[in-house]
């Protein structure tokens, strides 16, 4: 087994999308190699109503997936085949864009006001670029949740984890999404597949994820649990760990525990024309997206 070294660690960067929804960004728009097959990734998280209930109003998509998941409040949404509903604390949607969606998605906040969710896009090869858009949508109680015995607690969406399968299929990057909550002074291990690009995600409490190439016997400031813990290495709230390869991810959890997101797939690799919600192979492809656009030919008929 090997470790995966740490790459890079930085906290996700404020910044307004759709109609006027405060979020904070992670990743996105930069190097879309970086974390291939995984476009963007952002945090929607707000206690002020006025600071996301204007939404994303009417947009399109091509080329990509989106992959919604709530934490607190509704998100309600509506979609030119026809498609409406809402996605509740706990769901997940996972949208596959293939030749083209237009949609909204409009944030509601719980009964104190309050919005949290993600929302990550994942590419599509090629051979998939154009394919029928579909929806997966998972409610919170159809999505496994598996307990060890230190009391680790792991949300599977996707993939396969711990003898258990999420409920999304049919995914072109074969991903593993996990929602992973490691109690105040454990120290965990989780196996990733050596050949997926993976990232965490911290959004609760802070954890140090250990990295191979940092040398052995770090200084330790604080005793949690019976365990020491590296404070000063802690990564916390809102912070993005990109790995680089190997078998193994390995997180120290601080005082509070620490909850993350665990992220995986098999990249494309393959060329990328990026504008906005469209994500395709060439620029031609770009500018015949566009023109489909403008002369209403962008949603293609069911077959």
């Amino acid at each position: 087994m090997s470790l995966r070294p740490t790459l890079e660690t930085r906290r996700a960067t404020p910044t307004m999308e759709g109609a006027g929804v405060k979020l904070h960004r992670a990743f996105g728009f930069h190097d879309p190699s970086e974390l291939d097959p995984f476009l963007l990734f952002d945090d929607f998280r707000n206690d002020r109503p006025q600071d996301f209930e204007k939404g994303f109003p009417w947009h399109p998509h091509r080329g990509i997936e989106t992959i919604t998941y709530v934490l607190e409040g509704t998100v309600e949404h509506a979609d030119s085949l026809g498609n409406t509903g809402d996605l509740n604390a706990g769901d997940v949607q996972w949208m596959t864009a293939g030749s083209g969606i237009l949609h909204q998605e409009m944030p509601r906040g719980n009964d104190k006001g309050q919005m949290h969710g993600f929302q990550l896009w994942g590419n599509l090869p090629s051979a998939q670029k154009m394919t029928a858009p579909r929806y997966q949508d998972m409610k919170s109680a159809d999505i496994p949740v598996v307990t060890d015995d230190d009391g680790t607690r792991v949300k599977i969406i996707t993939g396969e984890f711990w003898g258990k399968r999420g409920p999304v299929d049919g995914i072109a990057a074969d991903p593993q999404y996990l929602d992973v909550f490691v109690p105040a002074g454990v120290k965990k291990t989780f196996r990733i597949d050596t050949y997926r690009r993976a990232f965490a995600y911290v959004f609760q409490g802070a954890g140090a994820f250990a990295d191979a190439s940092a040398p052995s016997g770090v200084l330790l400031e604080k005793e949690v649990g019976g365990e020491e813990v590296n404070i000063r290495d802690m990564s916390g709230d809102r912070t993005l760990i990109r790995f680089g390869t190997g078998d193994e991810v390995t997180v120290q959890a601080g005082p509070e525990g620490v909850r993350f997101l665990l992220i995986s797939g098999a990249p494309i690799e393959e060329p990328v024309a990026w504008h906005g919600p469209i994500v395709m192979n060439t620029r031609a492809e770009l500018q015949q997206a566009m023109r489909d656009l403008n002369n209403g030919t962008f949603i293609r008929p069911a077959h």
